[in-house]
């Protein structure tokens, strides 16, 4: 299986969304499982994730997660 339609898969389930079609849950274990950068790629689209959520979230008046935010999508930032 190629990492692009996994990190698709990956993706849409991070979204709620369902997997694309001819793709099971088990079919996309079973290749994380053996690629370490699949792994890595879902570990920093999660820690995305609740960066967005953390920067999103109403009345907090707090600049410092939504500064931190734009930093980590800068090119050639590091990962966090």
């Amino acid at each position: 299986m190629h990492c692009a339609r996994v990190r698709t898969a990956l993706s849409a389930r991070l979204d709620g969304e369902g997997l694309p079609p001819g793709l099971t849950g088990r079919r996309l274990e079973e290749h994380l499982s053996g690629c370490a950068d699949c792994r890595e790629w879902q570990a920093r689209a999660r820690a995305l994730a609740a960066d967005i959520g953390r920067a999103a979230a109403p009345g907090e008046g707090d600049t410092a997660s939504v500064d931190a935010l734009l930093a980590r999508l800068r090119p050639g930032s590091a990962p966090g």
